[in-house]
């Protein structure tokens, strides 16, 4: 009998693989992603402090919409662009959390684009 593969084992491997090589810093923190079947997350983080600066999600109070469509990966996008750029931050390093660039992941990331957020 073939074993099923684990795929958020699989997910979880690649994402190391990919903090590897992405760090953020003051000056250039990094927009990390995670996406549930339910909702979608978004923090920007600095990592040599191991702080987050800011954060949106939706499943936040005043989020309206459905929380698992690309629309709200999109609105997740603008909001936390938002937040970053009240807070002074306007150059991010995107980290896609292992997930394939596609569908809601590349939704938020354009989301955080058209807001003013350059990475």
């Amino acid at each position: 009998m073939v074993a099923k593969k684990d795929k958020n084992a699989q997910r979880l491997k690649r994402h190391a693989r990919v903090r590897a090589k992405v760090a953020g810093t003051a000056e250039r923190p990094r927009l990390a992603v995670y996406r549930s079947n339910a909702h979608i997350y978004a923090q920007v983080i600095d990592d040599v402090k191991g702080i987050t600066l800011c954060a949106a999600s939706s499943t936040e109070k005043g989020f309206e919409g459905i929380g698992s469509n690309k629309e709200a990966a999109k609105k997740v996008g603008q909001m936390i662009a938002e937040r970053a750029k009240a807070k002074g931050i306007d150059t991010v390093v995107f980290d896609r959390g292992g997930y394939i660039y596609h569908g809601r992941v590349s939704e938020l990331a354009a989301g955080a684009r058209e807001a003013g957020l350059q990475f």
